[in-house]
């Protein structure tokens, strides 16, 4: 076989697998996390995957069975020429002593023969034997009472969990609406149409340079409007400061922003104190919160020193209480949190003082990657917490955004992108035993983006009515304890919170939302269980018996009882 026919051999394999698996490119290739499109090359022949565990994953993903696991193997090493020749290979013969060597593949580096292919087959070869005896396993786990939890399927194998996410419990403490936010990427002063609970602006044209396009001159008209929009909603609203005006600052970089906004403090500060004032002033209490600066660790939104934007908040903050006590000041925000500069960045602005003047923390919590479960940013969360811990601060955390390549990214399927616009705000639920009071999704109004709860002049999509639906789950229960894994009796790859509601009598009663982190699991529902609830607003009666298929889309376990421990 030409190197040519064996691509094609392996292309048509793994192109069989994915039909038949019935997901599409993106789902799939989100699934074992590489782009659609490198997918798609895989698929059709057009490349090679260069590591034999990622054509295991996609198999895994398409249901594979142990044989066509082998069969997989054979194609791949026919191709690489991985392996050949090799005692115990699954595989036929490799070319006679003396043969020549086979090209590598395109887009394959030169075959390197090494224990990782001779690791990849005795997986091959082993991971037939690992179904049968997890798959015996399971089927002979006595059905017990209360929370029984079995795995859907032996062959799904979890994505590793957040190491800092441990399970909490607490008094019962209501869930704020203001936890569900959305930063407006809108200036024409429309509201979402599905449920959020606070507003965020930024990209909303109301940069500082926008609103004071010459020292003293000021245009508060599309601030108006979204604060009026705001007011009509009874939503609360956070401003952001940034983008210093070219005439404050001119010699300084220019931000990414058509109007020559500067990445830069202001050459004088009482230019920043007399715009402070000025906005503080017009807005009044239609303004609840203050962000100081926007990412002010990254050099296109700030690039001065630490000690000055440490003055400006200082600045700021007393301008703020004076002319509104009742404002909440949120220090500047900071980004790439899994980043060792960043959290030098924030013990820095600590130890100079400037947490003292803010009564909440700004931070960007997102994943890496646009794909990764969005579990993932307790990881930051909790590094957050402990780099505070050592410099002496315990502010509230609020969440204000994400980074500003994210419109870069491809867009998530939609149902992919229901599931995680719903879980990220689970995630901050989750983080709040680490003091994370506010989660502003990036963003409402912008079409551009890899989740899109609502353009601007279009119906909200899949993910923000289910955003509007779990807000509907949470707007009476008061969150008693969040946990997942084995930490609270559940699988690997299920996670859960609790909350204590009353039902339409007045009488109490356990609710319990519940999902997988990543692939499928079956719950039994547990002693009490009355009803399951989806966020597409269908319902099922339950019984203690009965199982619940668990996936990556949360649910709603409603108990007339004290659910099972």
């Amino acid at each position: 076989m030409t190197g040519l026919e064996g691509e094609r051999d392996l292309a048509a394999a793994l192109l069989g697998l994915k039909e038949r698996s019935g997901l599409s490119y993106q789902q799939l290739g989100c699934r074992v996390f590489i782009s659609s499109s490198t997918l798609h090359r895989y698929c059709s022949g057009k490349g090679v995957p260069g590591d034999f565990g990622l054509v295991l994953r996609i198999a895994r993903e398409c249901g594979a069975d142990p044989a066509e696991l082998n069969e997989l193997l054979r194609r791949w090493e026919a191709v690489t020429g991985e392996g050949r020749g090799e005692p115990g290979s699954l595989t036929a013969a490799g070319p006679a002593a003396g043969s020549p060597e086979p090209a590598p593949a395109r887009g394959v580096p030169h075959p390197v023969r090494s224990r990782r292919a001779s690791r990849f087959r005795r997986l091959a070869r082993t991971l037939g034997m690992a179904l049968l005896v997890l798959g015996t396993a399971i089927a002979s786990t006595p059905h017990g009472t209360g929370r029984d939890l079995l795995p859907k399927s032996a062959g799904t194998s979890p994505v590793p969990a957040p190491a800092a996410a441990a399970s909490w419990a607490r008094p019962p403490a209501a869930v704020d609406p203001e936890l569900f936010g959305v930063t407006m990427n809108s200036y024409s002063g429309a509201m979402p149409s599905f449920r959020v609970g606070a507003l965020r602006l930024w990209d909303s044209e109301t940069r500082w340079s926008q609103l004071e396009p010459r020292r003293g001159e000021f245009d508060w008209t599309t601030l108006d409007r979204l604060l009026d929009g705001a007011g009509r909603q009874g939503l609360p609203s956070l401003f952001v400061f940034g983008g210093t005006p070219a005439w404050a600052a001119p010699d300084a970089r220019k931000a990414a922003y058509p109007e020559g906004a500067r990445a830069a403090p202001p050459d004088g500060l009482a230019d920043w104190d007399a715009f402070v004032r000025a906005l503080v002033g017009h807005a009044g209490a239609r303004i609840d919160a203050y962000e100081l600066w926007v990412m002010a660790n990254h050099e296109h939104h700030y690039n001065g020193s630490v000690k000055t934007l440490v003055e400006m908040t200082r600045r700021a903050s007393r301008i703020i209480e004076e002319l509104d006590p009742d404002a909440t000041v949120v220090c500047p925000s900071v980004t790439k949190l899994w980043t060792a500069r960043a959290h030098r960045f924030l013990t820095q602005f600590a130890e100079l003082g400037g947490y003292q003047y803010c009564d909440a923390a700004g931070v960007k919590l997102y994943q890496r990657r646009v794909t990764d479960p969005p579990e993932t940013i307790l990881d930051a969360v909790r590094k957050v917490e402990q780099t505070f811990h050592k410099a002496g601060y315990h502010l509230p955390l609020w969440n204000t955004g994400t980074t500003q390549t994210l419109p870069l990214n491809d867009p998530l399927q939609p149902e992919q992108a229901a599931d995680h616009a719903v879980r990220f705000y689970l995630a901050g639920l989750y983080a709040r035993n680490w003091g994370l009071e506010r989660m502003y999704f990036y963003a409402w109004g912008n079409g551009k983006i890899p989740i899109v709860l609502q353009a601007e002049r279009q119906p909200p999509t899949k993910a923000g009515l289910f955003v509007g639906a779990l807000q509907q789950w949470l707007a009476h229960a008061r969150v008693t304890s969040c946990g997942h894994g084995p930490q609270v009796s559940l699988p690997d790859n299920v996670w859960e919170c609790r909350f204590t509601a009353a039902d339409a009598r007045g009488a109490p009663r356990t609710t319990r939302i519940v999902w997988a982190y990543s692939g499928t699991a079956t719950v039994r529902a547990g002693t009490g269980a009355a009803i399951v609830r989806r966020l597409d607003g269908t319902a099922s009666a339950l019984d203690a018996e009965d199982s619940v298929q668990i996936t990556e889309r949360p649910v709603l376990i409603e108990h007339t009882d004290a659910p099972p421990a």
